[in-house]
């Protein structure tokens, strides 16, 4: 086997979008839980964007995950990890979820980041990373968002609870809880105007 790269997905890789969405529909079906429904025109975007990584073994596909931003770029998720099952048990998942969560945090470092997940195993990564788990009441209140959730077969869980809770597990990174102090919030302003006569 070759070595597994794992890399930001570029529009080079769009050729491996139909393989990564039979990846997660067989992933989904083995589960018995949903996931967001996406189609190869959103997951090419996504590449084309330098909001993915992928991970292939030579020109074989191994594993991907996606973010999006959701409220005005106040909230990202680390979307749709999946491993390809040729390749689970050799530490993919984390290197993917790693690097997601690197891209996440650069491109948009004061943003909140979350994940809703049933498994185990992402739970853990997660709780490595810093998230906490949150309640359903804590993630974004954009529409978008929620909308992704129609696809899973636990949906009436969602909607019977008016969105309080579901099988899914919310956690979420907050940035502001990393930092060694809490800055208050009229320095912040006041280092935003000194900033702005700066420039």
């Amino acid at each position: 086997m070759e070595e597994i790269k794992v890399m930001v997905a570029d529009p080079s890789h769009e050729k491996y979008v139909d393989t990564i969405l039979d990846t997660i529909a067989e992933a989904a079906k083995v589960r018995g839980t949903g996931i967001a429904k996406r189609t190869h025109e959103y997951l090419a975007t996504k590449m084309k964007e330098a909001k993915a990584v992928i991970a292939l073994s030579g020109d074989k596909f191994a594993g991907f995950s996606y973010i999006e931003t959701w409220g005005n770029k106040e909230y990202v998720t680390t979307s749709g990890l999946i491993v390809h099952p040729d390749f689970r048990g050799l530490g993919v998942a984390k290197k993917i979820k790693d690097l997601t969560f690197s891209l996440a945090r650069t491109r948009w470092p004061n943003a909140k980041i979350f994940s809703l997940t049933s498994g185990a195993a992402v739970m853990a990564m997660n709780t490595q990373l810093g998230y906490q788990p949150v309640t359903f009441t804590e993630l974004t209140d954009d529409e978008a968002f929620w909308r992704g959730c129609e696809g899973c077969v636990n949906v009436d869980v969602l909607h019977r609870t008016k969105r309080k809770y579901c099988i899914c597990t919310a956690m979420m990174y907050d940035p502001e809880e990393h930092l060694p102090v809490k800055i208050p919030a009229e320095v912040i302003a006041r280092i935003k105007r000194i900033d702005k006569k700066g420039k």
